[in-house]
């Protein structure tokens, strides 16, 4: 897709997060070589490549900025409102992203809240010079303590939605062997 043109069609799509993903982000024409990945998120699930839930799944970026790309700071703002995001508790719920330095980065609550944590480099002579922890940063304070109350909110409704993930995102956790042992006490309700 082409931005920003075609900018509202992207929002259409990746508002379903569940069912959209940007993998990569490569700039326009003229900005740098082309086809150059500016932006790299790694998106698989491990249960569609194991076929059951085997693990945590964890996503990871690569972002580059500056040097005709967003700076750093423009690629950090993204982070400094906690969105809510699948993947707390064993992939089955909803939680709120909250940016934490590497100190932080250790999930403890209920496996959570789901958390970033951020390092940056420079390049220099063809060599990685850092690295810097990107969110130990008194800057996203606010933005960790609104994390907290949200996760406390979410929380509170236990194992029901919207903490936990709608049944169609449930698939790959291990609600179907749940299903599977039940199947036949269910009823058709007429």
């Amino acid at each position: 897709m082409s931005c920003p043109e075609e900018m509202y069609d992207l929002l259409a799509m990746i508002g379903a997060k569940s069912r959209y993903v940007i993998k990569r982000v490569v700039p326009k024409k003229g900005v740098l070589p082309e086809d150059e990945p500016v932006a790299v998120v790694s998106t698989e699930k491990l249960a569609f490549i194991a076929g059951e839930y085997v693990g945590k799944d964890d996503p990871a970026a690569i972002i580059r900025s500056q040097s005709g790309l967003p700076a750093m700071g423009e690629v950090l703002e993204g982070f400094s409102f906690p969105h809510l995001v699948s993947g707390w508790m064993r992939g089955s719920h909803n939680g709120p992203l909250m940016p934490v330095g590497i100190e932080n980065a250790i999930c403890t609550r209920f496996d959570g809240p789901p958390r970033v944590a951020g390092l940056g480099f420079n390049m220099k002579d063809a060599t990685l010079v850092g690295p810097v922890d990107l969110f130990c940063d008194p800057a996203f304070d606010l933005a960790r303590e609104k994390a907290q109350e949200i996760a406390d909110y979410m929380r509170r409704h236990g194992p029901f939605e919207p903490h936990r993930l709608p049944l169609a995102d449930m698939e790959y956790t291990t609600l179907p062997k749940v299903l599977k042992k039940l199947e036949d006490r269910f009823e058709d309700i007429k």
